[in-house]
């Protein structure tokens, strides 16, 4: 088949707006992927990737009602691809903060904002990944979610409800990758470590001391190793969480 008759890829990813996000958008554009960007803020005007307000959702994964709305509207875009999607990236995460910047430990953290954080990071990809599982089984599409290395140790910055949602995701990796691949759905996750993006604390640069390759990591490293696990090059890939931490958790 030519490749102009080759069927476009769709990809949905959720926390579009910055950092990792922005150098998703564009890493999977520039091969020509279809990127459909959900968020809770409304498409931009200075938008730093091609796609229009066609190409995004304004969502608030807080809310499952509204969550819900969001997959019957992707439905609604997939249907111009065939029904068929890809690669669904669920890359939105919240990570609240004390007075001051402050880490919200065990002790601290109220129990409203322990749900908020488990309904954005680790519920709504439950709804969003079965809600879309017939695009995707369609597609023998690539589920990828984004966890952290704060899920597998105490981190000094990141606070315990951020920490265990992010526990919580690796393990539902593992149950999505059993639950979707006999449909052909390959689930992965990748767990970024100290990251150049908006969301670091003050002081990480001390952490990178303790980073054998003494440097932050880039959103495009990241970015690339999301799109290794949406594509061919990783075909037998399933249930496998990809650390990218420049070996700090060595």
């Amino acid at each position: 088949m030519s490749a102009t008759n080759t069927p476009r890829r769709v990809m949905l990813l959720t926390g579009a707006s910055r950092g990792i996000g922005h150098a998703t958008v564009k890493r999977f554009s520039a091969a020509g992927w279809r990127v459909i960007t959900a968020s809770r803020h409304a498409f931009p005007e200075n938008c730093p990737w091609e796609m229009g307000p066609e190409d995004h959702l304004q969502v608030d994964l807080s809310d499952p009602a509204d969550t819900m709305r969001a997959v019957g509207e992707t439905k609604q875009r997939l249907e111009v691809e065939g029904g068929m999607l890809h690669a669904l990236v669920n890359n939105a995460g919240i990570s609240p903060k004390g007075e001051g910047g402050s880490r919200l430990n065990v002790l601290e953290t109220p129990f409203d904002t322990w749900r908020h954080v488990f309904q954005v990071n680790f519920f709504a990809t439950v709804l969003l990944a079965e809600g879309l599982r017939e695009e995707l089984r369609r597609a023998h599409g690539s589920i990828v979610n984004v966890t952290s290395i704060a899920g597998s140790r105490v981190h000094p910055f990141a606070g315990a409800a951020y920490s265990t949602s992010k526990a919580a995701l690796a393990s539902l990796t593992r149950e999505m990758a059993a639950d979707f691949g006999p449909l052909g759905v390959r689930v992965n996750a990748i767990s970024p470590g100290e990251i150049d993006t908006a969301i670091l604390s003050p002081g990480t640069d001390k952490i990178v001391e303790q980073v054998p390759m003494r440097r932050l990591g880039t959103p495009d490293e990241v970015a690339k190793a999301i799109y290794f696990l949406c594509t061919d090059a990783s075909s037998y890939v399933n249930g496998a969480e990809l650390h990218i931490n420049g070996g700090q958790h060595v």
